[in-house]
């Protein structure tokens, strides 16, 4: 019977399997953010939060326990100061774990697993982008999309400092789901998230405003040159599997002839429209 065994086994043996995981413990507490297998993961982050409890207790023996499992020994001064003071509010929860699709090959399950709240945290990532992403959604239909582009917009943090302290249930300028990641990421952390998730928001905010100009002026700067070579050769009627000089065309698109045309743009039901900032009949007013 298989009473009180527990965990995965990775077809190693104990001293392999072991030593495994203190490896990818270690390299979790250096890089603060690994890239593995799902299993793996699931279980080096088990350990890597009972060694960052031992940081946090500060003793000698919690500093030996801890010396003795670490393969880098120059890590340790790190645990112990660093990562206490970092979780020392926190009860607990200190690695989180993002599926990252499956691996080329075997087709594995693959995972990102990080410490929460390091200085590269994808979930303070996605939430200040997808901050900035509602505001300025609401904003499009609002404004027009010149003094958007002139002014951004500059209320983020307050908006920011506004929600944190809003039920996740009621009504305000983020959605619920927004909301609630924007306190949970915001909990624990030091002084200047704020300004920090609001810088995020801003430089994505500005992104979504410069790409359309962007594809817009490359869209027109293209028609042009078509423009230029069709008028060069206006006169001149081919046929299938004729090409004109210095003509770059494919031999499947000379067989083909006029069938060959590439399509001018991807079909409507193609695209997927997202809140307001796909909004074409407003970008195009620029």
């Amino acid at each position: 019977m298989k009473h009180g065994v527990a965990f995965r086994k990775f077809s190693r043996t104990s001293s392999h399997r072991m030593l495994m995981l203190r490896n990818l413990v270690t390299s979790l507490l250096q890089h603060e953010q690994i890239k593995t297998t799902l299993p793996k993961a699931k279980d080096a982050a088990r350990l890597a939060e009972k060694v960052i409890t031992l940081g946090k207790k500060g003793d000698l023996p919690a500093f030996r326990r801890a010396a003795g499992f670490l393969l880098n020994q120059s890590l340790v001064p790190k645990l112990f100061t660093e990562l206490a003071q970092r979780y020392a509010e926190r009860p607990g929860g200190y690695t989180r774990i993002h599926k990252f699709g499956n691996r080329p090959g075997d087709n594995a399950p693959h995972a990102i697993v990080e410490l929460v709240d390091n200085p590269r945290d994808l979930r303070f990532q996605m939430t200040a982008r997808a901050v900035g992403w509602e505001l300025l959604g609401k904003r499009v239909g609002q404004e027009s999309p010149q003094s958007l582009v002139a002014s951004g917009i500059p209320d983020i943090q307050s908006v920011i400092e506004k929600e944190k302290t809003v039920h996740p249930e009621e009504r305000g300028a983020l959605r619920s789901v927004t909301r609630r990641n924007l306190q949970k990421v915001l909990k624990y952390r030091a002084d200047g998230a704020i300004e920090e998730m609001s810088r995020i928001a801003e430089d994505h905010v500005d992104t979504l405003l410069a790409q359309p100009l962007a594809l817009k002026e490359i869209a027109a700067a293209n028609q042009e040159k078509k423009k230029a070579a069709a008028a060069a050769f206006a006169g001149i009627r081919l046929r299938a599997g004729q090409t004109l000089p210095g003509g770059a065309r494919s031999t499947l698109h000379l067989a083909q002839g006029a069938l060959g045309k590439e399509n001018p743009g991807r079909w409507r039901w193609f695209t997927r429209r997202k809140l307001g900032v796909d909004n074409s009949s407003v970008w195009n007013q620029l």
